[in-house]
């Protein structure tokens, strides 16, 4: 690989922490590797909640969206990765039943065409060869988690079409498009067993009992990425992240060296593909590096 030309990855996130609890380790090992990485967060999280007790303050929840956007600036950092916001406006977690309505203007709201606009106009500008995103359900039922599905989509199978969006810079194709598989029922029994029969208490169990099987999609499996050696970078981004994740809470309650030893790899479904690239695999850029001559 060239300094001239890097292999580029781009990562598309609904808030600012999703970067750092889904795929960072990915994103630590390939900048590393010298790939440029650049996140695009498609809202500034301003509807989200305090979810760290010690900084459930009002003085907090006052400037929450001042706050995450220093949060961000500080994970990137951590990850070692570039980062944009796409600027469109957190829809909120609705709650109740039934469900009351989304915020007017929210990101939920947009029309596909409409928020996918910018996504285009930042793949054509930095010209990824690998997209990362969440699958048709978001990873889990938030607003902004299932449009930002459907506008990574969109925008990928879009800016490479000169019809499309004209204005927005030159056409681009990305070569492949992932979505984030991590977390699935077989990691999490592997966690929970290796927990376990070292005599600790698994902080897992509650949850395991309550798993409802047609939520796990470890079948859609296509890629592990091996990147072990990078989650102690993904735990301090996350941890960045402060209003966002209680460092004394069950994300962080099964040992660094457990998940290392047990499961230690991320996991990716390829959803897309316009390369030759047999899986399973372990690298995202799998048939991409004879593709553009990268070494």
């Amino acid at each position: 690989m060239t300094e001239a030309d890097p292999l580029r990855l781009l990562a598309v996130h609904a808030h600012p922490d999703d970067e750092s609890s889904k795929g960072a380790a990915t994103m630590a090992k390939y900048v590393a590797e010298g790939v440029r990485v650049l996140v695009a967060t498609c809202t500034g999280g301003e509807r989200g909640s305090v979810l760290n007790p010690a900084l459930d303050r009002p003085e907090v929840w006052e400037r929450l969206p001042e706050i995450r956007r220093d949060e961000m600036a500080r994970a990137r950092e951590i990850l070692g990765v570039e980062q944009e916001f796409l600027g469109f406006v957190d829809s909120g977690l609705p709650e109740g039943d039934p469900l009351p309505p989304l915020p007017e203007g929210c990101f939920a709201l947009v029309p596909t065409e409409e928020a996918a606009a910018p996504l285009v106009e930042l793949i054509r500008r930095f010209r990824p060869h690998v997209i990362t995103t969440y699958d048709e359900r978001g990873g889990y039922p938030h607003p902004d988690h299932i449009k930002t599905h459907e506008v990574s989509v969109h925008a990928f199978d879009a800016a490479g079409d000169p019809d499309r969006y004209p204005g927005l810079g030159q056409p681009w194709q990305p070569l492949k498009l992932y979505y984030h598989m991590s977390f699935s029922l077989p990691r999490l029994q592997a966690l929970h067993g290796a927990i376990l029969a070292s005599g600790a208490e698994s902080p897992y169990t509650e949850w395991l009992e309550s798993w409802d099987p047609e939520r796990d999609m470890s079948h859609r499996v296509t890629t592990k990425v091996p990147c072990a050696e990078y989650f102690a970078v993904r735990d301090a981004a996350l941890i960045a992240h402060a209003t966002q994740i209680d460092p004394t809470g069950r994300w962080f309650a099964c040992p660094l060296e457990v998940q290392q030893r047990v499961w230690p790899t991320e996991d990716y479904e390829l959803a897309r593909s316009v390369v030759d690239s047999a899986v399973p695999e372990d690298d995202l850029f799998t048939g991409v590096r004879s593709e553009v001559g990268v070494r």
